[in-house]
């Protein structure tokens, strides 16, 4: 099975843009209701039996069974017989919040994290409608249940013999977008390893070092609008909530983090697609990116995103047959790879590689991108022709 997902801008009327506002505004009311009706039953089983709690109490019978998605999708169905906001939207969507819900309570039990937060209008940004009885897709529009025919810019053609599965609805702060979700009965093999190696080496002083010797220095998304977005936010605390002002300068924000979002993410692209021109095998480093957010540079780390550089990679090198693989990220600048031998630790100053046994030099990060690419090599099984001078190894 092959999956999809694209992404398109919508354009709605005045009226559409009312009714997905309503949509909204109804997903985050059954949100916070059903959320609130969880969290009451757990705490109301953590009260003392001997004595009455200083804070609150949970007055809840005490053969009342847990509220499952199955109880909360039988009371919905009742409460849109009662509430007319929520008899005028769809009850699948209705329904899809309720198992976003449970699924973040299973999550919640398996990380052992806090309760799922309760959201305001400005959290509660999407819904999804999960099944289409025929193809709502005709020309430029898009038929949505309960909100007609909306129009939206086609930036890429709709694959054929493909059939929408889901569509979710979302608000942003320059518009509205739907992500369309196609499916097709096919299976693609994966790409197996075959033509030019190519080893990256990630880092702060460069963005991405190739086994190529090309050094691609880091952009710095975030570095380069913190100046505008921290007078922003140093404005935005002395709004009065709730204000159209506050709400205003609010959207500002959101449209600032996104443009930081999407300037990013469209460099991850370009880099990635840039990256695979010529290359069939691409090695990088088996890296734990949580660790690297909360060492003394993870501003840095994190407004450069190597991992979802990395998703995006692995993405595109699917897409374009090429061989994408992660390597033991284990002393990488420590070995000289022209004869393989341990040099010991390197300071962050250190910026360039000096083998003492064979007298080798180049820069750090180029140094270490021809470790990644050698190990990569090593564990597809193929060998290693040359070394970092280009020198035939065997003598060949």
């Amino acid at each position: 099975m092959l999956t999809c997902n694209y992404q398109f801008k919508l354009k709605p009327n005045r009226r559409q843009v009312i009714e997905i506002e309503n949509y909204l505004r109804a997903c985050r009311k059954v949100w916070n209701y059903a959320l609130a009706e969880r969290k009451d039953w757990s705490n109301s089983r953590k009260n003392y039996l001997d004595r009455c709690s200083l804070e609150r109490e949970y007055i809840i019978p005490s053969d009342t069974p847990y509220p499952s998605y199955k109880l909360q999708a039988a009371a919905l169905t009742e409460a849109r017989k009662v509430y007319t906001d929520l008899k005028d939207i769809n009850a699948q969507v209705l329904q899809q919040v309720l198992r976003e819900l449970d699924r973040a309570f299973v999550e919640m039990k398996s990380l052992n994290k806090g309760f799922p937060r309760f959201k305001n209008r400005y959290r509660m940004r999407s819904f999804v409608f999960p099944q289409f009885k025929t193809n709502p897709i005709g020309g430029n529009f898009i038929r949505l249940p309960k909100i007609g025919s909306v129009r939206m810019r086609l930036s890429r053609p709709i694959p054929e013999a493909f059939i929408l599965k889901v569509a979710r609805v979302i608000r942003k702060a320059s518009g509205y977008f739907i992500n369309l979700c196609f499916q097709a009965d096919v299976n693609v093999p994966d790409p197996f390893p075959h033509g030019n190696p190519l080893g990256i080496d990630i880092g702060l002083d460069y963005f991405a070092a190739t086994s190529n010797n090309e050094l691609i220095r880091r952009p710095r998304f975030f570095k380069s609008l913190h100046r505008k977005l921290k007078l922003l936010q140093r404005r935005l605390k002395n709004k009065q909530l709730g204000s159209n002002n506050r709400h205003k300068l609010n959207r500002r924000i959101a449209l600032l983090h996104q443009t930081i979002s999407e300037t990013r993410k469209d460099f991850h692209y370009k880099l990635a697609h840039y990256l695979c021109d010529g290359n069939g095998m691409i090695f990088v480093e088996d890296i734990d990116f949580k660790s690297w957010s909360r060492n003394m540079f993870c501003k840095h780390n994190l407004d450069a995103g190597f991992g979802q550089f990395f998703q995006i990679l692995s993405h595109v090198c699917w897409k374009r047959d090429v061989y994408f693989a992660k390597v033991d990220k284990n002393y990488t600048s420590q070995i000289c790879p022209n004869c393989e031998v341990h040099t010991g630790k390197k300071k962050l100053n250190e910026r360039i590689h000096t083998c003492p046994e064979c007298g080798f030099s180049c820069n750090r990060d180029f140094a270490a991108s021809l470790v990644i690419r050698n190990r990569g090599l090593n564990a597809v099984g193929q060998p290693v022709f040359q070394n970092a001078c280009g020198e035939d190894r065997n003598g060949d």
